[in-house]
C-alpha cells in the first residue's frame, strides 16, 4: 500500500519512472503501452468533453487560456500541463487551482495501488498523464484541457477517442528534433497526429508546408478546420507580451467553437480583459524584487526567444536588461535555440547550468560552450557562473533596472525559489 504524504515523497516515488535514455528514442516512442493501460482503468479520458492541444511554442499558456475562459463561465474544467514550474501537482489542476497537496498525495497513492495490480511499467510522464485523465473523472470534470507532452501522434496524451475532441494546434517550428524528425513537415505530421476521426480543428494560418499537412490529416479523418488569419485581438489584449496576444487569441476562438457548439454563455468585453489577467507560471511573469524589476519566461527554441525578445523590447523600450541564461542540452541546441535574440537586447549575460528530472533527466549544455559560441557569434559581454544559485546572486547585483531569467523552465525550477524566497 502505498502512504504518500508530501510532495517530495511523490518526486521520490517517480524518480524511478523517469525514462531511461534507451526508452526515449525514436523507436522507443509508441502509444502501445500507454493504450493499455487506459484499457485497463476504464478510459477515463473518453468520460468527459476534451482540448487537445499540440504545438511547439504557445501550447501551455494556450491551455491556460482555454481553461480560464471555461471556468469563467462557470464550468468544471481539468488542466494538465507539463513540464510543471514549481511542483508536480500542477500536473492535475480543477479550475486552474493545483490539487492540494495532501489530495494529490492521497489520491496518487490510490492510483499507484491500482497501477500496481495492473501490473504495467509505464514512464513518468505516462503515469502523471493516465492520474490526471483518472483523476478529472473521479472529480466529474465536464472539460479538461490536455496539453500534449511531445509531438503528439505517439505522445501519451494521445489515447482520446471521443469524435468531439477539439484539437488545437500552436505554432509549429524545429523542437525535439531527435525524436521528431529534422524538418518542419516531419515535425508538422507528428503534431498533426493528435487530429483523430471527425475532430475539429483549430489553429492560426502558418507557413503552407505546416498547413498543407494539416490540411490532409484532417481531410483523411472526416473533420473539419478553423483558420485564424489577421492580427491578434483589439487594445483589451494590448497589455499581454506579442506572443501572449497571439496565444489567447487562438484560445478565444476554441472558447467561442465551443459557446455554439455546447450552447456555453457569451464572455463579454470586461470578461475576456479580466482573462487576460490569467496566471501563468514563467510565461514572461514579472516579479518587483527591491528596485529591480525579474522578468521569467521559460522560452527554449528559436520561436520562443525570437518571440519573447520582441516582447521585451516592445514593454522595456529604451532600459538596460541583464539576462540569466541556460539551455537543454541536445545535439542541435545552437539550432534549437537563438541565443543571439536574447543576447543583443542585454547589456550582460550570465550563463549558468542545471540539472533535474521530470519526464526524463535534463542537463544544460556546459555554459562555457555557449560563452564560447556566444563569442563567435560577437557578443562578449557574458560570464559564466556554474552554480545557478550564485548565478542568481551575482544577478540581482547587477545595476541594470530589468532582470530576465530564460532558457528552460528546467533553469526556473532552481531559481524560482531563489525569487520567492527573497521576498
Amino acid at each position: 500500500m502505498y502512504k504518500l504524504r508530501t510532495l517530495e515523497d511523490v518526486n521520490q516515488l517517480l524518480s524511478r519512472y523517469v525514462a531511461r535514455p534507451d526508452r526515449f528514442t525514436r523507436d522507443a516512442y509508441k502509444l502501445d503501452r500507454m493504450r493499455n493501460l487506459m484499457d485497463r482503468l476504464g478510459n477515463p479520458q473518453d468520460s468527459y468533453k476534451c482540448i487537445h492541444v499540440a504545438g511547439t511554442s504557445g501550447k501551455t499558456s494556450t491551455s491556460y487560456y482555454i481553461a480560464a475562459m471555461l471556468k469563467a463561465t462557470g464550468k468544471q474544467v481539468g488542466l494538465t500541463v507539463s513540464p510543471h514550474i514549481d511542483g508536480v501537482n500542477e500536473r492535475v489542476q480543477i479550475n486552474l487551482t493545483p490539487l492540494p497537496e495532501h489530495q494529490f498525495c492521497s489520491e496518487l497513492s490510490i492510483f499507484m495501488d491500482l497501477l500496481e495490480s495492473i501490473d504495467i511499467m509505464p514512464t513518468y510522464f505516462e503515469i502523471l498523464v493516465a492520474f490526471a485523465f483518472w483523476r478529472f473523472k473521479r472529480a466529474g470534470v465536464e472539460y479538461a484541457v490536455i496539453e500534449v507532452g511531445l509531438g503528439g501522434l505517439l505522445d501519451g496524451t494521445n489515447v482520446i477517442t471521443r469524435g468531439d475532441k477539439l484539437c488545437v494546434i500552436t505554432d509549429i517550428d524545429l523542437d525535439h528534433t531527435e525524436i521528431l524528425g529534422n524538418t518542419i513537415a516531419e515535425i508538422t505530421a507528428q503534431k498533426a497526429g493528435i487530429i483523430q476521426k471527425n475532430n475539429q480543428v483549430i489553429m492560426h494560418k502558418q507557413p503552407d508546408e505546416v498547413m498543407q499537412i494539416v490540411k490532409e490529416k484532417v481531410a483523411e479523418q472526416g473533420g473539419e478546420l478553423t483558420v485564424l488569419e489577421g492580427s491578434p485581438l483589439d487594445n483589451m489584449t494590448t497589455a499581454l507580451p506579442f506572443y501572449q496576444q497571439r496565444n489567447f487569441k487562438l484560445a478565444l476562438a476554441v472558447y467561442e467553437h465551443l459557446q455554439v457548439r455546447d450552447n456555453l454563455r457569451k464572455l463579454d468585453d470586461l470578461a475576456i480583459q479580466q482573462l487576460t489577467k490569467t496566471y501563468i507560471p514563467a510565461r514572461m511573469e514579472i516579479v518587483e524584487h527591491n528596485d529591480k524589476t525579474i522578468v521569467m519566461d521559460g522560452a527554449h527554441n528559436a520561436q520562443k526567444m525570437r518571440s519573447l525578445a520582441e516582447s521585451l523590447k516592445a514593454k522595456y523600450e529604451g532600459q538596460k536588461i541583464a539576462t540569466l541564461l541556460a539551455v537543454v542540452e541536445s545535439h542541435d541546441y545552437k539550432a534549437r535555440t537563438d541565443i543571439m535574440a536574447i543576447a543583443e537586447l542585454s547589456s550582460y549575460v550570465i550563463l549558468t547550468s542545471f540539472g533535474g528530472e521530470q519526464d526524463m533527466p535534463k542537463t544544460s549544455v556546459g555554459p562555457e560552450q555557449v560563452a564560447e559560441y556566444c563569442r563567435l557569434l560577437g557578443y562578449s559581454d557574458v560570464a559564466v557562473v556554474k552554480n545557478p544559485e550564485d548565478a542568481y546572486r551575482a544577478l540581482i547585483k547587477r545595476p541594470e533596472p530589468i532582470l530576465l531569467v530564460t532558457g528552460s523552465f528546467y533553469l526556473m525550477n532552481h531559481i524560482r525559489p531563489l525569487i520567492w524566497g527573497s521576498k
